[in-house]
């Protein structure tokens, strides 16, 4: 287990919790009083001493909608609002279509800016005023004391509905700036909990699917050299062995069991352009159980945009093909390629567009199901006019869990040393999550038969001049349920390769567009 603060804090004493300016504290449960006391300090903590505070909450903000997978009507619940600065980035990051509820436990001056979709609740206990509603998302940053969790714990599992999610953001006492500083800082009082604490505290607490996950490396001190260097390996760090336990923060994320997740409230098919236009490509190999699931909340979403759902079975050893035809027979907008020998994802992908007949053809795996909410970002880059939209992992507000260090620091080579020789700037093209306008595809010209295709979808559009768009996504690791990765880097590794060297040499490295049609 990691280490906690307990043994280093004071013993508590309520009397001890003042606001900045000595006025008591506006509530007499001695339990929100210590919610309080940690909300006055993150805020006064993030005013005085964090130079990227209003980017970092707006950060923190898509994580949460990335990981709940955030859709129209969903009711949020934030605790510990506080200044009110972290809600109003949720309220941004949810386009303002859900309804947050802003619970402070701490009398403020301070208002927030007022909207028909933000209610701002004061809690002298709690639950309190939020006692007998229920709400779909509960958030909160840096509230959870190791004083009064389980009682804490146990009124946010009553304020969530059955199969509700709760995403927390806790200090790491296992920091080393949090550690030093807390040796001179005696205003500090928090009793901080570890990573295996929060998760085994939420276990015990009735939540299921409790993830702790160590996150945030862009930590103080900072300068403006620091920031941008700290964002840019903070991802490789927060997925690296050892060194994560070192991140400024554990994001703790739980599902409540009882009920299926909170559903789509309302259409978000919103762009006339794109009505009946998208063919989606789907390729397939022993996806047996991702398939229906797939397909049924592809059209609970977006069943207005879809011409076609193309799902490419490539000689799967299992019931995949089964399953394929099963669906095709039951929906109308599906329709089952079933490939021969040889297989292949590159060859899956090019029967699957020489199939389409959309005018735009969006192509994903079969285990992205869980992020199919964020793929409205892609329709939406689209609708402004862009011909290839590409979900970017590698963004500054992508989300990424449990991700293989060795492929992200593969994947970081691959893309520095394509921007080097290809002279362009982008961030995340061999992503197989693509929108692509009609003509884009039948110019493309495949010739990559393995995953390195994807590699050939991102580059070649780009090359060819077609306006590229990147949009932030998440990835989250696999769990039991979705099967097990077919990718293996050191076996698929030289096809990047292979496909970097072909363009370079076909564009005389970047300096001339490449040709649209056949594989240079």
């Amino acid at each position: 287990m990691g280490e906690t603060s307990a043994s280093r804090a004071p013993r508590f004493n309520p009397r001890m919790l003042t606001t900045a300016t000595d006025t008591p504290l506006a509530c007499t449960d001695v339990s929100v009083r210590v919610l309080a006391a940690r909300e006055e300090f993150r805020d006064e903590y993030g005013r005085r001493l964090d130079p990227i505070r209003e980017d970092r909450l707006l950060w923190r903000a898509q994580s949460f909608r990335h990981i709940v997978h955030l859709l129209p009507g969903h009711e949020v619940l934030h605790l510990g609002a506080g200044d009110g600065l972290f809600t109003s980035q949720l309220f941004k990051v949810g386009r303002g279509e859900n309804p947050i509820t802003a619970a402070r436990f701490l009398l403020q001056r301070r208002g927030l800016a007022s909207s028909p979709n933000i209610e701002m609740v004061q809690c002298e206990s709690f639950p309190g005023p939020l006692h007998g509603r229920t709400f779909d998302l509960i958030c909160g940053i840096d509230l959870i004391d190791e004083r009064n969790c389980e009682q804490f714990l146990a009124a946010v599992f009553s304020l969530l509905k059955p199969g509700g999610q709760v995403m927390f953001y806790e200090s790491n006492p296992r920091n080393p700036v949090l550690k030093i500083r807390r040796l001179f800082d005696r205003t500090d009082h928090r009793s901080l909990l570890s990573a295996s604490s929060l998760e085994a505290l939420f276990t015990r607490a009735g939540f299921t699917a409790t993830l702790a996950i160590y996150n945030d490396f862009v930590f103080a001190p900072l300068n403006p050299t620091l920031i941008w260097l700290l964002r840019n390996l903070s991802l490789v760090l927060e997925n690296t062995p050892g060194a994560r336990t070192l991140a400024g923060s554990i994001l703790v994320s739980a599902q409540k069991p009882g009920g299926p997740p909170a559903r789509l409230q309302r259409p978000i098919c919103e762009h006339a352009s794109l009505r009946k236009a998208i063919s989606v490509v789907v390729p397939c190999h022993n996806e047996e159980m991702n398939v229906r699931p797939l397909v049924s909340r592809l059209l609970e979403l977006y069943r207005d945009y879809i011409h076609e759902i193309i799902l490419v079975d490539d000689n799967s050893q299992d019931e995949t093909a089964w399953v394929i035809r099963e669906v095709a027979a039951e929906e109308a907008l599906v329709q089952g390629v079933f490939r021969s020998p040889p297989n292949g994802v590159g060859r899956a992908l090019a029967d699957g567009y020489s199939a389409a007949t959309g005018r735009y053809v969006l192509s994903l795996d079969c285990d992205f199901v869980h992020l199919l909410p964020e793929i409205r970002d892609l329709f939406d880059s689209a609708a402004e006019g862009h011909e290839v939209v590409i979900g970017s992992r590698f963004s500054r507000h992508s989300v990424l869990l449990n991700y293989p260090v060795q492929k992200i620091i593969a994947n970081r080579a691959f893309h520095l040393l394509a921007r080097l020789i290809l002279r362009r700037k982008f961030r995340d093209l061999t992503n197989n999550l693509k929108l692509l306008k009609i003509e884009v595809v039948r110019a493309l010209g495949l010739s990559e038969p393995h995953f390195a295709v994807n590699a050939e979808t991102g580059l070649r559009p780009l090359l060819m001049g077609f306006s590229v768009s990147e949009v932030p996504i998440s990835w989250i690791n696999r769990t039991a349920d979705m099967g097990v990765s077919s990718f293996r880097l050191a076996k698929v590794g030289g096809g990047y390769w292979r496909v970097l060297a072909r363009l370079a040499i076909a564009t005389r490295f970047g300096w001339r567009p490449l040709k649209r049609g056949p594989a240079a």
